[in-house]
């Protein structure tokens, strides 16, 4: 496996912490929708960021 540049482990921290807030937004948001259509969509957007935080924490590994 090729090593990572500590540059590029910054970068993937940063990417981990960006992808961490909007999973948490989402479901706050999702959290608190009374509509269960838009309550749906929330779910789905996190669980999107929550795919794309386990795929970047994969290259940390």
């Amino acid at each position: 496996m090729k090593q990572i540049t500590e540059k590029e482990l910054a970068g993937l921290s940063e990417l981990l912490s960006e992808e961490e807030l909007l999973i948490h937004k989402f479901q706050v948001l999702a959290s608190q929708c009374e509509d269960q259509e838009v309550k749906a969509k929330f779910e789905d957007i996190a669980s999107k960021h929550q795919s794309h935080y386990n795929s970047l924490y994969e290259q940390v590994k």
